[in-house]
């Protein structure tokens, strides 16, 4: 029952991380560019460790020349003063450190032939990493590309549909707009059909008559003669006329 519910749990966390891993590309991606620099670094913590060991056997390859150069030169030497036992050391001796020249000299090219087939091996598996990442990096990017795209072609799709379809709201409103629009242009036209122009007019000449009157009772009152070419109305000329033959009757009576 356990293992059962652990299995069950392990299940979960598993899908949820995949999950959160195909949300999240860039931070997988990130993690994997860590975990290569690590691994870089301790594969170059290898190779120089396998390139110490390169250079100590040089280092002896050296001194293991020098010294059969020595010996060699003793032996020789000793051989020709007549000192054969002495001699007959030296070359035992020389015998040995030629041995373990031989020796050290093939493990030295050994040693760096490994040594350069490492690094290149390194080299190559970096640039395919690199290149692995780069490829991914561009894959991440037309994924996003790719996934806005898709999103906005959806949408206009959707649009398309839901507002290109016989009865969407958008033909009803303007189905109703033009219906209200031609009632108001006729209810205008039944008003301006109606409308009394000669009566406007007729008010017009009226209130312009009475305009007149007016002002020629006010000039014969002040005593101000009207400009001739402005035309008055002849029942206040009448009036003005009248009013001033008055005037002068009760001047002549008073006198």
């Amino acid at each position: 029952m356990f293992k059962r519910i652990s299995n069950l749990l392990k299940g979960f966390i598993g899908l949820f991380v995949s999950n959160a891993e195909r949300a999240n590309p860039e931070a997988l991606l990130e993690v994997e560019k860590e975990n290569l620099r690590a691994q870089i670094a301790r594969y170059n913590q290898g190779l120089a460790t396998h390139a110490g060991m390169c250079e100590r056997l040089m280092s002896q390859v050296k001194k293991l020349e020098t010294e059969e150069r020595d010996l060699r030169a003793r032996t020789s030497a000793n051989l020709k003063a007549g000192n054969r036992e002495l001699a007959g050391q030296y070359a035992l001796r020389l015998q040995t450190i030629v041995r373990e020249l031989d020796e050290n000299r093939k493990q030295l090219e050994a040693a760096e032939e490994t040594y350069k087939d490492l690094v290149k091996a390194r080299n190559v598996t970096v640039d395919q990493a690199k290149a692995k990442i780069e490829a991914l990096k561009f894959s991440i990017d037309d994924l996003k590309v790719k996934k806005a795209m898709a999103e906005m072609t959806e949408m206009a799709s959707g649009m398309i549909t839901s507002i290109g379809g016989s009865g969407d709201t958008l033909n009803r409103l303007h189905e109703m707009v033009e219906e209200d629009r031609q009632q108001a242009a006729g209810r205008a036209r039944v008003a301006r059909d109606s409308l009394n122009v000669n009566e406007f007019e007729m008010k017009e000449e009226e209130q312009n008559a009475l305009a007149d009157q007016a002002l020629a009772d006010f000039a014969a009152k002040e005593g101000i003669a009207l400009d001739p070419s402005i035309p008055t109305d002849p029942i206040s000329s009448d009036s003005a006329s009248t009013s001033k033959t008055m005037g002068q009757e009760r001047e002549t009576t008073i006198q």
